[in-house]
């Protein structure tokens, strides 16, 4: 078995069962038990007393066989498990930190918004999440182990014995998803200085049949709001109604659609895990994306002026701007949570203030809370906004409605053929930078820190294209975006007519 391929950034990511033609099962019970073991291993590496392991699932049908399984291993290594059941990827974080009951570590059992086939972990320590060196770690320490030892594997035992009975560790229970809603809704009437501050204010919660429903029986309505016209909050691992992802056209306008049709003051929607989110308002126009990222930078340089934003690559122009104008600075990085949190972090190292790290797709990480990329304390402190505008008549709308939005805006992926994939991309984006600017109007954009951005200014096009290598796929994804009508086609034409003597690996 190659261990590395089950390594997705600073996640493990596989096939987690069968049905899906094509895809071959390589996240078993067997390689979980495993993982078990080596991430006990990791962790008694850097830790010598009595290791806690919490574990908890989103709602894929998978889950509970990886549970099982994770925690066998957990425990025949001598460390003890809490199982957590359905929980959020935020949560398995706050564990590790609680006042009262602290954990060593904690794993979350999820694929994101992947199919149902998909299943993964992500992995936690009171520093935060693990980095992608740590997963190489654990992947190598995996690899180590003798294949034998998980020849007669039961994943259904709960009798826990190593092969030297030396000490093994205990299983536990606990519904830290309690607990947790509880930090939100303490959270919310300390800062609105009420018990029910949402009172009289009707919220749709979308979970997408993932673990999110706990926000709308646990946190909203505690509040005071209406939760009544909330819909797929019952998890199903299928995902029967739509994708969990708050990225996805589909999931956006079921959302969108339940807020008109329930006449709701405000919508939200989770991804699978809750460590993604977004709202819509009350004429269910969508606040995600750009708008999402404006709304909280609102917020964040009232609390902290001259705060930096730390953002992914493929934001607006019309972002830039909106920070600017309020005293902000846009800081555009890479893509991926990791690489803006680091990023962030790393800025307030050297003694740049950055209160803030957010994506496009709905990730976003503040200082004030851990740095943890959390869907659910994001939209709490959305939330805590919206019922302080709501005394004075206003909606979370009214603050951005200065936000200049392109007219056009097209995302092309143009898949990679080469099979060494990532250095034909790099190849591309050198041929790009290179001859960019033979293109009468086109600039690029300085600094920049992944991939090749291009300034169109010519005045047909108006706009400016970001090219660069996917995080991990075989494709080069290529954003475009203008501010006059047949902007967007223009650039793409001129820019296939620029990689043709280059395009020989592109589909």
């Amino acid at each position: 078995m190659d261990w590395k391929k089950l390594q997705n950034g600073s996640d493990i990511r596989g096939v987690a069962i069968e049905g899906v033609e094509g895809e071959e099962v390589n996240l078993s019970a067997e390689t979980a038990y495993i993982i078990g073991k080596a991430f006990v291993e990791w962790l008694r590496r850097r830790n010598t007393g009595r290791l806690s392991v919490a574990v908890g699932v989103d709602s894929r049908i998978s889950g509970p066989m990886l549970s099982d399984a994770i925690i066998k291993g957990i425990c025949e290594s001598g460390a003890d498990a809490v199982r957590c059941g359905l929980a959020s990827t935020p949560a398995m974080f706050m564990i590790t930190i609680d006042s009262k009951r602290p954990c060593s570590a904690g794993i979350m059992i999820t694929a994101s918004h992947l199919p149902y086939n998909r299943n993964g972990f992500k992995f936690f320590t009171p520093e935060g999440g693990l980095e992608k060196a740590d997963i190489s770690e654990i992947l190598e320490i995996a690899e180590g182990f003798d294949p034998s030892a998980v020849s007669s594997f039961d994943c259904s035992s709960q009798h826990y014995a190593n092969s030297a009975q030396t000490v093994v560790g205990t299983v536990s229970s606990r519904n830290y998803m309690k607990e947790y809603s509880a930090i939100l809704v303490d959270y919310i009437r300390r800062g609105a200085n009420a018990e029910k501050p949402l009172e009289g204010m009707k919220i749709v919660v979308d979970a997408g049949n993932g673990a999110g429903g706990f926000f709308a029986t646990d946190v909203l309505r505690p509040l005071g709001a209406d939760i009544s016209a909330s819909q797929f909050l019952e998890p199903d691992g299928m995902f029967p109604n739509h994708v969990p992802n708050p990225e996805n056209a589909e999931a956006m306008y079921s959302i969108c659609s339940a807020v008109m049709r329930s006449g709701a003051n405000l919508g939200i929607i989770f991804d699978t895990d809750v460590d993604r989110s977004a709202i819509v308002d009350k004429q269910g126009r969508p606040i995600n994306r750009n708008s999402l990222i404006a709304l909280i930078s609102d917020i964040i340089l009232r609390e902290h002026p001259g705060s930096t934003i730390v953002t992914d690559s493929i934001t607006s122009v019309g972002l830039a701007e909106f920070i600017s104008t309020r005293g902000g600075i846009h800081h555009r990085f890479k893509r991926g949570y990791k690489n803006v949190i680091n990023e962030s972090k790393r800025l307030n190292s050297v003694g740049q203030e950055s209160w803030i790290a957010i994506e496009t797709s709905g990730h976003c990480a503040l200082r004030e809370n851990y740095y943890l990329d959390d869907g659910a304390f994001l939209v709490a402190k959305l939330l805590l906004e919206a019922a302080k505008l709501a005394r004075q008549g206003r909606e979370l709308g009214s603050l951005i409605t200065d936000l200049r939005k392109p007219l056009e805006d097209k995302e092309i992926r143009f898949k990679i053929t080469e099979e060494d994939f990532a250095a034909y991309g790099r190849e591309v984006l050198e041929f790009v930078k290179r001859e960019a600017s033979s293109i009468a109007g086109w600039s690029l954009e300085e600094p920049n820190y992944e991939g090749v951005r291009v300034n169109c200014s010519a005045p047909e096009e108006s706009g400016w294209f970001l090219l660069r290598l996917s995080l991990h796929d075989p494709v080069l994804p290529l954003n475009i975006e203008s501010d006059v009508n047949g902007g967007v086609a223009i650039i793409e034409q001129r820019l296939r007519a620029l990689l043709k003597p280059v395009a020989g690996g592109l589909e």
